[in-house]
C-alpha cells in the first residue's frame, strides 16, 4: 500500500519571520514515524520582511525568499505551493511560526481584517473540497477560520483570548486546548493544535503535534 501524501506549507525558516522551526521539523517526524509520505510546499515569494532571531529586531532592509529559508528545514526538497494540485496529496498540514501570519495572510499585520495568499486559500479550499483532512498548528488555525469560516469549523489556537475572538469572527467555532492535546471536527476532517501559541517546552508541543498528525492520517 502507497504511504498516504501529507502536504505541508512552510513559510520560511525561524519563529519571528517564518515557520516555527521546531513544529516544522516534529511535524516531519510524525509523518515519517506514522507511515506517511511529506510533501514540502511554500509559496514562491518575499518575507514580508526578515527578524534577526538574535536579538528579535528587524533587519532593515534585507530581503529573504520564503521558498529558499523553507529549503532549509526540507533539506533542499521543497516543491512551489503554486504547482501542487489536491489531487498530489492526501492530507494537508499548515505548522506555525509567525511566518504563518505575516507571509501566508497578513494576520500579523492586519488582525480581523486580514487576507490570506491566493494559492494558499486556494490549495485549502480544494482540499477540502474533496474531504480530505487539514491540520492546523500553532497560530495557523486563524488561516483555517478565515478560509474554511463559512463551515463552522472547530478549531483552537490554545486560550489566548483576543486571537480566538478573531477565529470566531471568521464563522469558526475556538475550543480551548492544551499544549498536549488537539482538536478534532470530524465532519469538516479538521484538526488544530496549539502548540507554540502556549509552549511549554518541546516535549509538550511534540505531544500535541503528534496526536494531530495520527488524527489527521486517520481520516485518510
Amino acid at each position: 500500500m502507497a504511504k498516504p501524501k501529507i502536504g505541508i506549507i512552510l513559510s520560511g525558516c525561524g519563529y519571528l519571520d517564518g515557520a516555527e522551526v521546531h513544529e516544522s521539523v516534529l511535524t516531519l517526524l510524525a509523518v515519517d514515524r506514522l507511515g506517511g509520505e511529506a510533501i514540502i510546499m511554500s509559496p514562491d515569494v518575499n518575507q514580508s520582511h526578515v527578524v534577526d532571531h538574535a536579538s528579535g529586531e528587524e533587519a532593515a532592509g534585507e530581503r529573504r525568499s520564503v521558498m529558499t529559508e523553507a529549503a532549509r528545514i526540507a533539506r533542499g526538497a521543497v516543491e512551489n505551493l503554486a504547482n501542487i494540485k489536491p489531487e498530489d496529496l492526501d492530507a494537508l498540514i499548515l505548522p506555525g511560526g509567525f511566518g504563518a501570519a505575516k507571509n501566508l495572510c497578513d494576520f500579523a499585520f492586519k488582525g480581523a481584517d486580514m487576507t490570506v495568499r491566493p494559492d494558499v486559500e486556494k490549495l485549502i479550499i480544494d482540499i477540502n473540497a474533496a474531504s480530505k483532512p487539514i491540520g492546523f498548528i500553532c497560530i495557523a488555525p486563524v488561516i483555517g477560520a478565515k478560509v474554511l469560516g463559512g463551515k463552522t469549523p472547530s478549531l483552537t489556537i490554545g486560550n489566548d483570548t483576543g486571537t480566538a475572538e478573531a477565529v470566531e469572527k471568521f464563522g469558526a467555532k475556538h475550543v480551548e486546548c492544551t499544549t498536549g492535546n488537539c482538536v478534532v471536527d470530524a465532519a469538516n476532517k479538521i484538526v488544530s493544535t496549539p502548540a507554540y501559541m502556549l509552549g511549554p517546552n518541546v516535549a509538550k508541543v511534540n505531544e500535541g503535534i503528534t496526536k494531530l498528525v495520527k488524527e489527521v492520517i486517520a481520516m485518510i
